[in-house]
């Protein structure tokens, strides 16, 4: 994968300094972003230097003092941003499960899967696939950095609902690797990364928020609850799209990788909420909140771009 095209005069400056093989970095600390689509743009890339890279940016760039230091700041603009968003106290109830499936279920948002289930055409399903494919063709990775930072009960935990996002040892049943073949089934590009350029803010912010809690230990609490609320939300909508899918005629290699996630999700949400985010707070009650935020900021986020996409595709 390539450097995304900058999308103002932060990432312009930010990437051309990446690709640079005698940089001047003073730049990349004192250029400002023109707006959010500049900004999280340049974050996307700082993350992925810590992912797979880029084939025109040296790999000692993940640790270039000026670009983590940026990277820093931008992720605490973003967090900021997204604590702003939040509701200012989590729920009450002792039971820490039943409050998190309550809440969850109690957000009443717009449903993209609902749209591709009785209306959606050819079109806009190839494109709601363009814009998921920067998530799942890394499916489950900014989860895998949560892993060491965790007690033993719940690292046991998690690993056992990433032993099946990583295919249960076989390479080929990768949920990633399961989606790179639907879009090649559907005569999209596969390639990690091919359609950054063409998706808007909201999926940046998914992916961004993904990244900001996985990479860095003290919102682990927040990686675990956005974790749990993904997976309590994925089975129906999952079972939705599959069925829009096979109404449009989309092809059995892509209807497979969301019918794969009915059933695995229907697991999952019960292995998140109550064993792996569980277990945590056993040992570390002060993250229920941060699981709460980070709840509501998958639950949010997917809103927004569920609003975005329905409301090109209205216009």
């Amino acid at each position: 994968m390539l450097t995304p095209k900058g999308r103002g005069s932060l990432s312009e400056v930010v990437f051309e300094t990446m690709r640079s093989a005698s940089p001047s970095w003073a730049p990349v600390l004192r250029t400002l972003a023109d707006d959010d689509e500049d900004l999280h743009i340049t974050l996307w890339a700082l993350h992925e230097l810590h992912y797979r890279g880029f084939e025109d940016v040296d790999d000692d760039r993940e640790w270039q003092p000026e670009l983590i230091e940026l990277r820093r700041s931008l992720e605490q603009s973003f967090e900021q941003t997204l604590r702003e968003r939040a509701p200012e106290r989590s729920p009450d109830g002792d039971d820490f499960a039943e409050t998190f499936f309550s809440f969850v279920a109690d957000h009443d948002g717009p449903s993209l899967a609902g749209f591709v289930h009785k209306d959606a055409d050819h079109e806009q399903a190839l494109e709601l696939l363009r814009m998921r494919s920067i998530y799942h063709l890394k499916e489950s990775d900014p989860t895998a950095w949560v892993v060491p930072r965790l007690p033993p009960r719940t690292k046991a935990a998690l690993m056992e609902l990433q032993f099946d996002e990583y295919g249960c040892g076989d390479p080929n049943r990768l949920h990633a690797e399961l989606f790179a073949r639907g879009m090649d089934a559907c005569g999209l590009r596969h390639e990690y990364g091919a359609y950054i350029d063409d998706v808007p803010l909201e999926v940046l912010e998914e992916n961004n928020a993904m990244s900001l809690f996985g990479l860095n230990r003290r919102l682990r609490g927040a990686a675990l609850g956005h974790l749990a609320a993904f997976e309590v939300t994925s089975s129906i909508p999952s079972r939705r799209i599959a069925q829009g899918f096979s109404r449009l005629g989309l092809p059995e290699a892509m209807i497979d990788y969301y019918t794969e996630h009915v059933e695995a999700d229907a697991v999952h949400e019960q292995l998140a909420v109550r064993t792996i985010c569980g277990s945590l707070l056993d040992e570390e009650p002060q993250l229920r909140d941060d699981m709460f935020f980070g709840a509501f900021t998958c639950v949010d986020l997917e809103d927004r771009f569920a609003r975005r996409m329905l409301g090109t595709w209205a216009a």
